[in-house]
């Protein structure tokens, strides 16, 4: 039972934390702080996802073996006896000194994400409890940045919640695949949900386009956010058994098409890491499958990426959109097969991770301009903030 002195401890660390973004949102010069705190929430939960892939890619996961504390305490330094004791024993076992700050740092990152997500919700309640009279029928307009449904940001601190959740159970589940996977996928979706809650704030819906172009823009960008979701999946389930070296060369894998692989063992999904459902050690035919199936996957999605942008570029209101993804696929591309050529580089690997966030974002954001645009109008890209 976490002890009430160790959370006051925690809970302090976090607002330390979020000091600084809330101190960034404070002195904008934006009047409308909230759109601004959005904003900077989106930011820092984009900057705790590249983090989330070192901390995984460098084998900290574990670096404190407890949670939410390290060995009971705030802070690897009050733990330094217990974590020495545990180095002494294992060496090159998870548990480190480099390894606990990691760990612990990622912890700190996601419990300010948490308090800016908080401070999110008490705002839009207050926003909406003091105009609760306010409606359009009795002839008040309200400015777009006083109507803000609360609903929203409650939704988002249940869903971060729900992530924290996993977070501990990736730790008290000793990085079970599964768990450390769905983990990676609930961060994305939360990344997806305050892109598409920033979008709503800086740029209200408007009346969809009735041209072709853009009739067709919502039906590709959904189709290209769909299989990144798969694929991110599918990267996860590679990052998570350790199976990004399974294959070293390329476009082959141990220079056939279709090498050994063993997909009934790689795709089971609950089992401890490295182990079969069977508690025997996982075949190296299963650790191929899983890469395989995600390197071969990637050229379906990088195709409906790479049409979706095409079509963004054809749209005044999405065309820098268009031009952004064709960088980050390229990137996600070139960091994909150096990775493999160059022996999984550490940082070659969080730039693969960082580049599937970034994905993630341009997608939701495009899904978004493209249901929302107003036609003949530049409402996305190039047009300043709306006035508060």
């Amino acid at each position: 039972m976490m002890s009430i002195h160790l959370t006051a401890q925690l809970a302090a660390l976090a607002v330390i934390v979020a000091l600084l973004p809330l101190s960034v949102v404070w002195a904008a010069a934006d009047t409308d702080r909230f759109r601004k705190l959005v904003a900077v929430t989106l930011f820092l939960t984009f900057d705790l996802i590249v983090f989330g892939g070192f901390t995984r890619l460098t084998d900290s996961g574990l670096g404190c073996p407890d949670w939410p504390g390290c060995y009971g305490h705030a802070n690897p330094l009050q733990a330094s006896a217990a974590i020495a004791a545990a180095e002494a024993a294992m060496p090159e076992g998870p548990v480190t000194v480099a390894k606990a700050w990691i760990e612990m740092i990622h912890r700190y990152l996601a419990m300010a994400v948490g308090v800016l997500i908080v401070a999110l919700t008490i705002i839009a309640w207050r926003r909406w409890w003091k105009n609760r009279g306010s409606h359009p029928r009795a002839g008040v307009n309200l400015p777009h940045n006083m109507s803000i449904s609360p609903w929203i940001p409650t939704f988002l601190l249940g869903f971060v919640c729900l992530q924290g959740a996993f977070g501990a159970w990736t730790v008290t589940m000793k990085l079970q695949p599964i768990i450390v996977t769905i983990h990676l996928m609930l961060a994305l979706t939360l990344l997806g949900l305050l892109t598409w809650f920033h979008a709503r704030q800086k740029w209200p819906a408007a009346r969809p386009d009735v041209s072709m172009t853009t009739q067709a823009s919502p039906v590709v960008a959904r189709l290209a956010l769909g299989l990144l979701i798969v694929q991110i999946a599918l990267g996860g389930w590679v990052s998570t058994n350790y199976a990004a070296l399974a294959c070293t060369d390329f476009p082959l894998c141990h220079g056939v098409w279709f090498p050994d692989m063993n997909f009934t063992e790689g795709f089971t999904l609950w089992r401890k890491l490295g182990m079969t459902s069977g508690g025997e050690f996982l075949p190296f035919p299963a650790l191929t499958a899983i890469h395989w199936v995600h390197r071969n996957f990637a050229f379906f999605v990088g195709s409906a990426v790479l049409w979706a942008a095409c079509r963004a570029l054809r749209n005044d209101s999405t065309r820098i959109l268009g031009k952004w993804l064709f960088g980050a696929i390229a990137m996600q591309f070139l960091t994909g097969l150096a990775t493999i050529y160059l022996q999984w580089p550490l940082a070659l690997a969080v730039l693969h991770n960082a580049g599937a966030a970034l994905l993630v974002l341009l997608l939701v954001m495009l899904n978004y301009r493209a249901s929302t645009s107003t036609s003949g109008r530049d409402v996305f890209v190039g047009e300043p903030p709306l006035s508060s």
